[in-house]
């Protein structure tokens, strides 16, 4: 399984339709309303990063209202990875 977070992009005025057809995706973990460059961040889940993409793609960016996107995959702190020891 891999989590990441998604920034939403939105036009003006479609805010709360693009909110509301977001939080019925159930690979969605956290929906939040932001003020700023982007309109909200998800907090997401899938089996792999293709199925992400696949999720990112056919499902978000189809979404009406929608004009951008920005995705992050979060990272792993586990024996392999930048964490110092000491």
């Amino acid at each position: 399984m891999i989590y990441g977070f998604v920034m939403v992009q939105c036009n003006t005025g479609l805010e709360r339709n693009v909110y509301e057809r977001l939080k019925t995706f159930d690979w969605v973990e956290e929906l939040h309303p932001l003020f700023g460059e982007f309109d909200f961040i998800l907090r997401v889940k899938a089996d792999n990063p293709n199925h992400l993409a696949k999720h990112i793609i056919e499902e978000i960016r189809s979404i009406d209202g929608i004009n951008h996107t920005k995705t992050f995959l979060e990272a792993s702190f586990g024996p392999d990875s930048l964490e110092t020891k000491g």
